[in-house]
């Protein structure tokens, strides 16, 4: 039974992986708002990664940092103010927690990190500047700290296309919508946060154990393909 931290755990794919693991390992979320689920093996810290000091903790395995944007607008529009924060939610959060929790996943069992990015850094889309170039730091910062951590602690990313959850909602928000972004993945889907929770319990596991300094598409075809 592993000790895994998730951070933003509550909401979206943060609580799909919390889901999926927390029957087999001890799971801690620290979050701003608290799961639904309740379980034995869950522990709950409130708190806001960015301004908050992070809980102290006593063992850790597995770190996996969920929290992301999806802040969509013109070049035009965006201000500068939304890039730093796009920054600090997807990057400097990530930073602040895996300097906090290091000294413990260097003792940790088979440990490792998860971060997460986004199709968007890979297939340039009009009016992703901000989240793209957010989430393209965190795949750096993966494979960067991939490579200082080996061989101790292993680091990758996932990279989802759209996914079902709250903060895709206003992509999803009808049928007409739905419809256009199926069509647009060669898989003819999106996904849900379920897909996406598995494979984040397959690379935080030991199966995994060879895979470091990656970042996994999940992207339904759109980034592969042209059909």
């Amino acid at each position: 039974m592993k000790n895994i931290v998730i951070i933003g755990g509550s909401k979206g794919i943060g609580n799909a992986i919390v889901n999926t693991l927390v029957g087999n390992n001890k799971v801690i979320n620290i979050s701003r708002t608290e799961p639904e689920i309740k379980h034995e093996n869950l522990t709950h810290y409130s708190c806001n990664v960015l301004s908050d000091d992070l809980p102290e903790l006593e063992a850790i395995d597995t770190l996996i940092y969920c929290p992301g944007s999806i802040n969509l607008k013109p070049i035009s529009r965006l201000k500068l103010e939304n890039f730093r924060e796009d920054f600090e939610i997807n990057v400097i959060g990530a930073v602040k927690v895996i300097q906090k929790y290091l000294p413990l996943l260097k003792h940790g069992n088979a440990p490792s990190i998860l971060l997460f990015s986004t199709v968007a850094a890979k297939l340039g889309m009009p009016y992703h500047a901000s989240v793209a170039a957010a989430k393209s730091a965190v795949e750096g910062l993966t494979k960067s700290l991939g490579a200082e951590l080996a061989p101790t602690i292993r680091v990758n990313a996932i990279a989802p296309t759209v996914t079902n959850t709250d903060l895709a909602a206003k992509l999803l928000r009808n049928e007409k919508m739905i419809e256009n972004i199926t069509e647009r993945h060669p898989l003819k889907k999106f996904l849900n946060p379920e897909e996406v929770a598995n494979m984040a319990a397959f690379l935080t596991s030991e199966k995994a154990a060879s895979i470091s300094g990656q970042v996994f598409q999940m992207d339904c075809g759109i980034v592969s393909f042209k059909i």
